[in-house]
């Protein structure tokens, strides 16, 4: 296969497995902040992760609120998407070298998820206060658990809140010092 064929099979394969441990680190923060589950995107997310979670949780034991087994299928996803990218490319990388890679790039996918979520938090408080899609609690949900520490640290000046300003800014140092 020609370069450009392994570039398009290396993207492929990169983004539908990004999408996939993006969607069970989803259902891992929605299980943190004891979101509704019968949300249409809660049964959405679980419907696409319950065919590798459910084998996996009769194997591994949970710790308290953490999903145990889901943060364990990321890991292995991660590991598999860094390997099979890492051995299409021209210099495959060794085995702790794509587990450091895996973490670091599963921490800064977290990051950026939040990033996200907080600037659609931000737009949704500006528009979307008289919407009623089911996306919308759930963006606040999410975000609150991040917001809330900003928000002490830094109280609303005159009415404008301004912890997502200060937490974007955190996370992108956060996301600067991994590399990213």
């Amino acid at each position: 296969m020609n370069s450009n064929g392994l570039n398009a099979v290396s993207y492929l394969v990169g983004t539908l497995l990004d999408l996939y441990i993006t969607a069970v680190m989803l259902r891992i923060l929605l299980q943190w902040v004891r979101a509704d589950f019968y949300n249409p995107v809660c049964q959405f997310l679980v419907k696409v992760t319950n065919p590798l979670l459910v084998p996996l949780r009769r194997a591994v034991p949970a710790f308290g609120r953490l999903g145990t087994a889901a943060v364990i299928l990321m890991l292995a996803l991660e590991f598999f998407s860094v390997w099979i990218i890492s051995r299409l490319g021209s210099n495959p990388l060794g085995p702790a070298q794509i587990l450091v890679f895996s973490v670091t790039k599963l921490a800064a996918t977290l990051l950026m998820t939040y990033f996200f979520l907080i600037i659609a938090a931000v737009i949704l408080s500006w528009v979307g206060a008289q919407l009623r899609h089911p996306v919308i609690p759930l963006v606040y949900q999410l975000t609150e658990p991040v917001l809330r520490p900003v928000r002490r640290l830094i109280p609303p000046i005159a009415g404008f809140d301004l912890s997502p300003i200060f937490a974007l800014i955190a996370i992108r140092f956060l996301l600067l010092l991994l590399g990213w």
